[in-house]
């Protein structure tokens, strides 16, 4: 969603609510009803979207990540938007739904089934807020720090994953960060922990690293300035590897 999620989302209300002035105008004023709904569902979502409002927690997302049914329902015109959306462009692109990033990392886009899933029955840090949590996934262990499409994980947030990401990694199990595509989101998450791993020395030789095993990643702006805004305030100690180095 190279545009932002929140005028892409816009440009979405725009159209539908032209669909309901059109079909309303037709003559079918019950027909055109849901239409106006999906509009303004969409419209909510641009608004708390944007980079100046940024509420994720707008979708009630739990932090099991599956959502509630109030969200479900009221919601259901976006989330199952995304997640259509998200099967199409995968199955229009070559791109593998994972990639190894090193021996037990892995970053990619959203498992909705087990074959996406890396091997090793891995702990799984899912940086989205709209996409759910697969049950075939209940025994995986999870961290959800939710966040919308084309925006950044809160330099807290990616602290506390990459905390929970080192724990997991030091009881041997392996690590999936996913995001919607594994562009963007899980690769500010996947470059913080290289980092906290002392792999690398920064977060943008993180990317660099990354982006070699996974060419299609790309970080924006505010993705990149949470990342120096997490680096900055020095919020993980690094830990070095027993090589020291990749």
């Amino acid at each position: 969603m190279s545009l932002g999620i929140s005028r892409l989302i816009a440009l979405k209300s725009l159209s539908l609510f032209l669909l309901f002035a059109y079909i309303r105008k037709m003559g079918y004023s019950l027909l055109s009803i849901p239409f106006l709904y999906a509009s303004l569902i969409a419209l909510l979502v641009s608004i708390t979207s944007h980079p100046s409002i940024n509420l994720p927690l707008l979708l009630g997302k739990h932090p099991d990540g599956s959502f509630p049914i109030w969200s479900i329902v009221m919601f259901s015109p976006f989330l199952y938007f995304v997640r259509n959306f998200s099967i199409l462009r995968r199955l229009r692109s070559r791109e593998e739904p994972y990639s190894k990033i090193f021996d037990g990392l892995y970053v990619g886009g959203w498992p909705a089934s087990l074959d996406m899933l890396p091997p090793g029955n891995p702990a799984i840090v899912d940086c989205t807020c709209e996409f759910p949590r697969i049950s075939e996934l209940s025994g995986n262990p999870y961290l959800c720090i939710p966040t919308w499409d084309t925006r950044a994980p809160q330099p807290v947030d990616i602290e506390s994953a990459v905390k929970w990401a080192c724990r997991q990694r030091a009881q041997n199990r392996p690590i999936f960060i996913h995001c919607a595509y594994g562009h963007g989101r899980s690769v500010a998450v996947m470059c913080a922990l290289l980092v906290s791993l002392g792999m690398v020395e920064d977060w943008k030789a993180a990317a660099k690293f990354i982006r070699e095993r996974r060419p299609y990643t790309h970080m924006n702006d505010l993705q990149r300035q949470s990342l120096e805004e997490w680096s900055r305030l020095r919020l993980s100690s690094p830990q070095r590897t027993q090589s020291g180095e990749l």
